[in-house]
């Protein structure tokens, strides 16, 4: 991969890292709910599920997922059921306490994990990264080697800012008013999320628009 190719990809992966999504408003509340060091365990798990998506999309597996309208379907509206069901228990636990200790580290993971993963359109992300920055003629794995790095480096000091504005933002919570409209915004995100990636279309067709 050539210094042009490389700045090109770069600079796509931060407008997709940095774009607020489920992943960013996960990574916010947690911030704001947990201690940091637990509240980072999203963010590697964030790390986990793009270190798989990006091997997998090399090995041309999200290709054939995103060329299967039924599983395409399957796959988006289970992601699309999560992120409401979360929104809605996000809104009605935004008066009770924030959770601290009573969360355990492995379910912050996986529940991280699981808003990372359960996303169609982190499949599109893959495969226009792929599609658009693959350059033909050389080694997938010899461009992986300098894809794979820029691409978690930037995903990790994304994510940590995302968490770093979230524990912030706890901060700032001084009213139990304030805390509950931050907690109830952040629920409506997930809502808002699940019901336009239920409504999507597949990455094929997004891409020809």
């Amino acid at each position: 991969m050539d210094w042009e190719a490389w700045t090109i990809f770069a600079l796509f992966w931060v407008v997709f890292v940095t774009t607020p999504g489920p992943n960013a408003v996960n990574c916010i509340s947690n911030g704001m709910s947990l201690p940091f060091p637990k509240a980072m365990l999203g963010v590697l798990a964030i790390l986990t599920q793009a270190t798989a998506f990006l091997i997998l999309s090399a090995l041309g597996i999200t290709a054939l997922i995103a060329a299967s309208p039924t599983a395409f379907s399957v796959a988006k509206l289970i992601g699309a059921g999560f992120l409401i069901y979360v929104g809605i228990r996000g809104w009605m636990n935004a008066t009770r306490p924030a959770p601290t200790e009573e969360r355990p580290a492995r379910h912050v993971y996986l529940h991280a994990l699981a808003v990372a993963t359960i996303n169609p359109k982190s499949v599109a992300g893959y495969l226009a990264a792929f599609s658009q920055f693959i350059q033909p003629g050389v080694p997938v794995w010899e461009q992986m080697v300098y894809i794979m790095p820029t691409a978690l480096v930037i995903t990790t000091i994304s994510y940590t800012s995302f968490t770093l504005l979230g524990a912030a933002l706890g901060r700032a919570a001084l009213t139990a008013v304030f805390n509950v409209w931050i907690r109830r915004g952040m629920a409506i995100c997930f809502i808002i999320y699940g019901v336009l990636l239920g409504a999507s279309s597949s990455p094929q067709l997004e891409g020809q628009r």
